[in-house]
Parts: structure tokens; sequence; C-alpha cells
């Protein structure tokens, strides 16, 4: 009678936590690869978590893992950008340009996020898609200020509806910073970015804006950047950036 041989017990993925996503979600949310090419990538053994071999099916931690990719030598660029008003982030339709179409970049590059048309102000232009949902994604809480000129004038019970947070497209809006500038001006810091969301805010309060640029994105500063000009991030500026986003 032949003796048998044990079968060896397949590796298992890690047991889904209210903290983790399974790896390909939050490959695609990092602008890695779509879900299915994540798998393609995973099966091939080409992915890494914590620099180990990722498996099919894993959860992972987004706020403590580390996902790479093997042979991923593309070089990486970023830019700080001044949007002019007029000007679209994405998905101009009829006339309208968009920043691409205005702006020659040495390295195709995509913008981080949207500032609606009407508004200017600093965006930041890369080729590098991890930094896209640790940046956008509210839960991480990244610090975008903005100046805020108005139709009407600032009052105390204005700048209270807007720091408690109000309703806005049915969902009550994060508390916030108001620094009041002047009669009709004023500063605002949002952890938080939905469509138009200062715009409807203001409606909300009874005025309208009038003038709406944003200053700075965490660390990063518009300063004296000419509207329609980008310059590169320095080395430190770079390094900052990914270390906030955790993916240094």
């Amino acid at each position: 009678m032949k003796k048998r041989t044990a079968t060896p017990a397949p590796v298992s993925a890690p047991a889904k936590t209210k903290s983790t996503v399974r790896i390909n979600k939050h490959m695609a949310d990092m602008g890695l690869a779509s879900r299915r090419e994540a798998d393609e990538l995973i099966t091939k053994g080409l992915v890494l978590v914590n620099d180990k071999k990722a498996v099919p099916g894993m959860q992972i931690n987004p706020l403590s893992d580390k996902v790479t990719l093997k042979g991923n030598k593309q070089s990486l660029v970023y830019y700080a950008y001044n949007k002019p008003q007029g000007i679209v982030t994405t998905g101009a339709q009829g006339d309208e340009e968009d920043i691409l179409d205005v702006t020659k970049f040495r390295t195709a590059v995509f913008p981080v996020g949207r500032l609606d048309k009407d508004s200017r102000g600093l965006i930041l232009m890369t080729n590098d898609r991890r930094i896209t949902h640790r940046l956008l994604d509210p839960k991480f809480e990244h610090e975008k200020e903005y100046r805020v000129t108005l139709a009407k004038g600032i009052t105390n019970k204005f700048i209270k509806a807007l720091e408690h947070g109000m309703i806005v497209d049915g969902v009550r809006t994060k508390s916030t910073k108001i620094t009041r500038e002047g009669d009709n001006s004023f500063r605002i810091i949002l952890k938080e970015g939905r469509n138009r969301q200062i715009r409807k805010m203001v409606e909300a309060a009874g005025d309208q804006v009038v003038n709406l640029i944003r200053l700075r994105i965490e660390h990063i500063e518009l300063g004296n950047l000419q509207a329609g000009v980008h310059r590169n991030l320095t080395g430190l500026e770079a390094k900052d950036l990914l270390t906030k986003l955790g993916l240094k």
C-alpha cells in the first residue's frame, strides 16, 4: 500500500477587518492598475506588500501597508501649477480648454483632483497615480487652503455657519477654520473636497462667491507663481508630500 503524501494547505488571505481592504481595490484606488490588472500582476508575483509578495485576495491596511510594483522604474515628476480662471481641470467640452491644452509639460501628467472652471490657483500635476487617493480621500484629512471674496459681506453668523458645518447636497460638511481678511474676504481651510463645496457653502449661508483662489495644498504653497505657469516641486517638497501621504 502506497504511503499517502500530505497536500500542503494553500496560502490563505488575511481576514477582513474594519481597517482593511482587498489589495486589488487598494491598487485601483491608488491608480496603480484596474482591479483586473491588479489581480494579474499579483498572480505574476509582481506586487509586493511590505517588500513581500502579495497573495491574491489578501486584505491590507491602506494606512500602514506599503504596496509596490516590481520593476516599476518610471521617473516620477511633481509640479505645482497655477490654474487660471476659465480653464477646466478635466473633461473640457466644446470650446473649453483644459490644463493640458494650454500648458506643455515635458512628461505626460494629470491633475490631482479638480479646481472648478470659475476658480483659480494651486493644483498639483504628476504622473504618480499613487498620490490621488491618499491626497483626496476625506478620511486622510489633508489640508487645502483658499482665499474667498464675497459679493456682500462677512458677519459673525456667516463665519459660525461655515466653521461649524452645514448641510450641502444632503450631507453635513466637516468643521473648518475661517480667518477673516476684510469686510468681504476670508481664508478657509478644508480637509475634504466635494464638488464646488465652498461655493455651495457660501450660497447656503446667503451670499455669493465672486473670487476663489486655492493658496495651499498641505505644505505646498502657491506663493508668487504666475497664472498659467508651473514649477517643479523642490526635492524637499516632494519628499515631505510623499511622507505625509505614507508613501515614503
